[in-house]
């Protein structure tokens, strides 16, 4: 019994130092992340400079473009960041993402709520506005700058309930406006 004992125990002090170790790790990759660092591919073919970081997105300035990938992209090595791609691979794919978003907004494109959730279909758009068909073919105009274009659809930070419930208040309004 007493050698069971003794195995319990060692294993324990073996394993102890190894949880600080990666908390080490993990906190010297945080450490190196800094705006300013050069960010190169793994064959030390420059890439850009982080400009920006927030939260998990680092924010790399290529030669032309800014790039937002997530903290984990990157590997630290001799004062410098490695990531996977060149930077001509990484300036094709932020441009492919840029042209996706633009695309996004367009009339008879889906629009995505909070959640991912598929709202309608743009009806209109123009430098001011957005008019959105709504599931329920109710349509409500909401300001250009409350719609943004991505890669994965056109979004609004609305739910369907609060574009309902702006239909039901410019109904409303226009009823209230007729009367007069």
């Amino acid at each position: 019994m007493q050698r069971f004992l003794i195995s319990v125990a060692s294993l324990l002090l073996v394993a102890a130092p190894v949880t600080p170790a990666f908390a080490q790790a993990a906190t010297a990759k945080a450490d190196a992340i800094a705006v300013g660092t050069a960010v190169t591919d793994v064959n030390g073919g420059a890439v850009g400079t982080v400009t920006a970081i927030k939260g998990d997105v680092v924010t790399v300035h290529t030669d032309r473009l800014d790039a937002h990938l997530a903290k984990s992209s990157f590997t630290p090595n001799e004062g410098k960041l490695l990531v996977g791609m060149t930077q001509a691979e990484l300036n094709a794919l932020v441009e492919k993402d840029q042209a996706a978003a633009a695309a996004s907004l367009a009339v008879g494109a889906e629009i995505k709520g909070m959640g991912g959730a598929v709202l309608g279909t743009i009806d209109a758009i123009d430098t001011e506005f957005v008019t959105i068909k709504l599931a329920s073919d109710n349509k409500v105009r909401i300001p250009r700058s409350g719609v943004a274009g991505a890669a994965t659809g056109a979004v609004v930070g609305l739910t369907a309930e609060q574009l309902e419930a702006q239909v039901s208040a410019t109904a409303d309004t226009g009823d209230a406006a007729q009367g007069q």
